[in-house]
């Protein structure tokens, strides 16, 4: 690839050296939106958009870290991890929790670059931290960290350097994506299993809203905050067997939340109905029903945008748009939401004219234009 070849002899003729290079894909979600850290259930997967890294080892104790697409360096020192508000917190996190797990660190050279669109919901910011993840592991700990010690963190590095709550969703399903496959997570306990994605005569299209969304400066925080704060009224009539909404019913919500809490009352509701719409679009796709699973895609989106209220214009018109593009299973946006991309399920002799339905109303009504992306299943990240 031509991407790969660019990054490797960028870093060649930076800092004279043969690096190592390491795919870290973005992913998708089928259906399960913010669930993740309120210890729900999600469906996602690895795709073939992703973050290449190329990277190697230093004599000394520096960090140069290089945004190829960006065309701006990073400079500093595994002594000194200060938080710089900038693309290289996703890095130095990583560094950091490394470094409070005990682990060998060392002075390192990084370029990276990517095929994943910025700010659209994909993940780039987990692929990335589990990019330095794996380059931390093969470069100084001989391999020996397992994946899912990665993934944990990754999430750490973003939770605590960064300073977005988010949930374990997104590192997961970079790290540990197996292609042609989903992998059912259950949040909580971290217990996967993976399940072949059986779609004959069906295609995964993203279609980009063109509005960037940084997760750091939207509601994220606050939907978990005020997700908790459900938690804690309902835990007050249940006790201690209320850890989260994994534990909660909508009769509990009804009758504890409806009247005495609208807001809260519709965030909660909102996470409790997702798990159940995602167990029931397993046993969908189980059974190969893609047009059951794809009406539960929709009703996703709708408790997106009106009960937790993450979604924004742009999104509820592609979704609108989509409802009524013949060949179209199911539509919905997905990501933290406030911008990025939907994910729709299109039947493959339908692309054509999806595609060109998508660019032509969407402009219409936006007077922007989309940008639809085709997507593969493939593995997690990996050393190439």
């Amino acid at each position: 690839m031509e991407l790969i070849q660019s990054l490797s002899a960028t870093y060649q003729t930076q800092f004279n050296a043969e690096p190592i290079l390491i795919c870290s894909p973005g992913r998708v979600n089928l259906i399960g939106e913010h669930t993740d850290y309120n210890d729900g259930f999600v469906l996602p997967a690895a795709i073939d958009k992703a973050i290449y890294l190329a990277v190697g080892t230093r004599s000394d104790n520096q960090l140069h870290f290089v945004a190829a697409d960006l065309q701006q360096s990073y400079t500093g020192s595994i002594d000194e991890l200060i938080k710089t508000e900038t693309w290289a917190d996703y890095l130095l996190g990583v560094v950091d929790q490394f470094q409070k797990a005990g682990l060998v660190v060392g002075g390192m050279n990084i370029v990276f670059g990517g095929t994943i669109p910025i700010g659209s919901g994909l993940s780039s910011s987990a692929a990335l931290e589990n990019g330095v993840g794996m380059a931390l592991n093969e470069l100084f700990n001989k391999g020996q960290v397992d994946r899912i010690s990665l993934v944990r963190l990754s999430k750490l590095a973003e939770n605590q350097f960064v300073g977005v709550q988010c949930g374990i969703m997104d590192m997961f399903a970079s790290m540990m994506g197996r292609a042609h496959h989903v992998i059912k997570l259950d949040c909580r306990s971290l217990e996967y299993e993976y399940a072949p994605l059986r779609m004959d005569g069906v295609r995964i299209v993203l279609c980009d809203s063109r509005v960037k969304h940084s997760l750091a400066e939207s509601e994220y925080n606050t939907r978990r905050a005020e997700c908790e704060a459900g938690v804690k009224m309902v835990q007050a009539f249940y006790g201690e067997g209320i850890r989260s909404l994994r534990d909660v019913t909508m009769p509990m919500l009804d009758k504890h939340l409806k009247e005495q809490e609208p807001l809260l009352y519709r965030r909660c509701a909102y996470v409790v109905q997702e798990n159940n719409r995602l167990l029931e679009a397993v046993d969908h796709l189980e059974s190969g029903n893609l047009t059951a699973f794809g009406q539960l895609m929709y009703g996703s989106h709708e408790g997106l945008s009106q009960m937790y209220e993450v979604s924004c214009p742009e999104l509820d018109i592609l979704v609108d748009i989509a409802r009524t593009s013949p060949g179209v299973l199911g539509s919905r946006m997905m990501g933290g939401g406030f911008g990025g991309c939907t994910i729709n399920l299109v039947q493959t002799e339908a692309l054509s004219t999806f595609s060109n339905t998508m660019q032509e109303q969407f402009l219409a009504r936006t007077g922007t234009e989309t940008l639809l992306h085709i997507c593969q299943i493939q593995n997690g990240t990996h050393v190439l």
